[in-house]
């Protein structure tokens, strides 16, 4: 009786473990190589899948999404002889689970050593300066060459990306110091550059400044011109409706002589022929105003001149031009 239950257990556990093994479930984005009897029968794709327990067995399980893969720093020479380490990564995705698991034996390390040796083919070429400056070359070169290798193992390189290119450390100083340099250099030219400006444009403010300030000075003598012979105009124009004699323009003359007399540097006057004739006519209205002291001083013709004391001491006076 005791072996009786002790064979239907096993038997209950044997179905439980055939029936685990007859169902298998593959998640989305995945496939599974079923192998029967050591040979490939067929590819599970996402779902519920019946197999055949203890006949039919799961080879690999394989990820159909994108993958990335960076690959560890590799020392590449360039056509001047230097060597620079190139970080790399590889965007890939498994497009035949069956070619991916049959066609070689480890699609990871043969996809890091195909990039390392046609990286190096491709470097190898070009100098240092069009490696740091070429980045897209490197990367299509590297493209072209993985699709055409990868295919037959069903896999797509969709994207190769040159994570950093380092060069020695030597030619690292050297390099910053050109840049440095050539920084240098091109704030000099726009220093020399912002101030020939501003030296162009200060001469060019200081001759419009003269060329205004000229014809601000042209027009005010201009109309300082009209103005004084407007005055003199209207001066001439009321002596001649006054209808001076010359003993008023004698009168007028002796009123000026003193603004005249106030510069220092007035040593010679000279006295036009008129005057002398008006102040004739003036010595002769002021004849009756002599000192009683002595006569007069007269001049040549017998014309009573007035004594500088007594134009000092008594005002003019005033004088009738009729």
């Amino acid at each position: 009786m005791n072996a009786v239950i002790i064979v239907l257990i096993i038997l209950v556990v044997l179905a439980f473990v055939a029936l685990i093994k007859t169902i298998q479930v593959i998640p989305q984005a995945s496939a599974a190589i079923v192998e029967r009897f050591g040979r490939y029968t067929r590819t599970l794709n996402a779902g519920l899948n019946i197999v055949v327990p203890f006949i039919d067995t799961i080879r690999n399980r394989i990820d159909l999404r994108e993958q990335v893969v960076p690959f560890p720093p590799q020392p590449v020479i360039t056509q001047d002889n230097l060597v620079v380490n190139i970080d790399t990564v590889i965007y890939y995705q498994v497009t035949d689970a069956r070619a991916a698991t049959y066609e070689v034996a480890s699609y990871i390390q043969a996809i890091e050593q195909l990039t390392v040796t046609t990286l190096r083919n491709i470097i190898g070429s070009m100098d240092l300066e069009s490696t740091l400056t070429s980045r897209e070359t490197i990367n299509a070169g590297l493209r072209g060459v993985l699709d055409e290798a990868t295919g037959k193992w069903g896999i797509r390189v969709n994207r190769v990306e040159l994570k950093a290119i380092e060069p020695p450390t030597s030619i690292q100083d050297s390099m910053e110091k050109q840049m440095r340099a050539d920084r240098d250099k091109r704030a000099a030219i726009l220093t020399a550059e912002g101030a020939r400006q501003a030296q162009i444009l200060t001469a060019e403010g200081q001759k419009q400044a003269e060329v205004l300030r000229a014809e601000g000075e042209a027009q005010a003598a201009v109309l300082r011109a009209d103005g004084e012979a407007a005055a003199i105009r209207t001066v001439f124009e009321a002596i001649h409706e006054g209808d001076a004699d010359q003993k008023l323009l004698a009168y007028q003359y002796l009123q000026t002589l003193p603004e005249i007399a106030k510069g220092d540097s007035n040593k010679l006057w000279i006295i036009p022929s008129e005057v002398g004739d008006a102040l004739k006519g003036l010595g002769g209205a002021f004849s009756g105003l002599a000192p009683r002291g002595g006569d007069a001083p007269s001049d040549s013709n017998g014309s009573t001149v007035p004594s500088p004391r007594m134009e000092k001491r008594r005002e003019y006076p005033s004088i009738d031009p009729e």
